[in-house]
């Protein structure tokens, strides 16, 4: 949209650093799909390391990296367990049941998270009557419960759960680095006991285009093979692996600062009268303008003629995601022009 300043919308909004560009401009590259691509094999050699994991593929995104995982898991009629505000349930184009031909349990978890006893009630007794439960799915962080971290203590109960009863488990690690910023839990930790992982590159740490998908290597040979077949296999993507690489290198701990700068702009919204924050655990601020009288849409097109982007989610709930391209000085600027737009004066 011409005329946005900041641009709150989403992490995916971050635009690569001109250090980022060199380092995809100078990457050492040959064909990935013949496994002859070195910056990729370095790439998918340091997530392994970082994630605990046997064996890791670079695909072209979270989205992909999710549905190859479930159709690695689960056969035409079985079912997956995820909290009900999961990015599979919501913004994959019904994927899971398109490609895997699998069925989808929500549970009603709390801000997006849900407890070992919640997965239990879940899980369907065998009978040929009932899809059978297989795979067992977490999103860290929790991106519609409002970027929560999952407690340690939970997430070992919930993979505990999984275990006694057989199942495969699948973390969709979209913002996994933002929890392990904001925990100080390492990213091995929160992924020990999956089956597989994946750790976005293209939100917060910054990249134009990644994710790379982690777990055994059994696991990983079969998402190989899905990988090839719906056509996400690549040729000189080091250009894509260098930029991943530099994110690791550089933009992890800055997760901080995108942080800090959401409770900043939380505080800020949480003075405003009629509106409702709620709990900010990383980079996502979820807010209810229910009592301004106002709709979500009609407060976003303002904000956007005052060159403020951020999104309705619902008729009167709002998300804001600070990233890497919005400063903490932009902040008192998206307060302001939000105060504005609640007492209804002109852009």
């Amino acid at each position: 949209m011409d005329g946005i300043r900041i641009d709150l919308q989403s992490d995916t909004k971050t635009r690569p650093t001109a250090a980022m560009r060199r380092a995809m401009a100078e990457a050492e590259v040959g064909d990935e799909q013949y496994g002859e691509d070195p910056t990729i094999t370095r790439l998918c050699a340091r997530v392994c390391d970082l994630l605990g994991a046997e064996d890791a593929v670079f695909l072209p995104s979270g989205t992909m990296a999710n549905e190859i995982a479930i159709l690695v898991h689960c056969r035409p009629g079985d079912e997956i367990v995820a909290d009900a505000s999961a990015h599979i349930v919501h913004f994959e184009a019904g994927g899971p049941a398109a490609l895997a031909g699998a069925m989808i349990r929500p549970i009603a978890g709390k801000r997006g998270i849900f407890t070992a006893a919640d997965l239990a009630a879940a899980i369907r007794p065998e009978s040929r009557y009932a899809p059978r439960t297989r795979l067992v799915e977490v999103e860290q962080t929790a991106n519609l419960g409002g970027g929560t971290v999952w407690p340690l203590d939970q997430l070992r109960a919930v993979v505990a759960t999984a275990h006694a009863h057989g199942l495969a488990l699948h973390m969709d690690g979209a913002r996994l680095m933002n929890a392990v910023v904001a925990s100080g839990v390492p990213a091995a930790e929160y992924a020990r006991g999956f089956d597989t992982v994946w750790l976005d590159f293209s939100k917060g740490l910054g990249c134009p285009v990644g994710a790379v998908l982690a777990g055994k290597r059994q696991h990983i040979a079969e998402a190989w093979r899905w990988k090839q077949r719906i056509g996400g296999a690549l040729r000189q993507a080091g250009i894509l692996g260098a930029a991943c690489l530099y994110a690791l290198d550089h933009h992890v701990e800055r997760l901080a600062q995108d942080h800090a700068n959401a409770r900043m702009l939380a505080d800020g919204i949480a003075a405003l009268p009629g509106v409702a924050v709620e709990p900010v655990d990383t980079n996502i601020v979820f807010f209810d303008v229910a009592g301004t009288g106002k709709t979500g849409d009609a407060i976003a097109r303002e904000l956007a003629r005052r060159g403020v982007r951020m999104g309705a989610m619902t008729a009167t709930r709002m998300r804001a995601v600070t990233h890497l391209d919005v400063p903490a000085a932009a902040i008192p600027e998206v307060i302001s022009a939000l105060a504005d737009v609640l007492r209804g004066r002109g852009s």
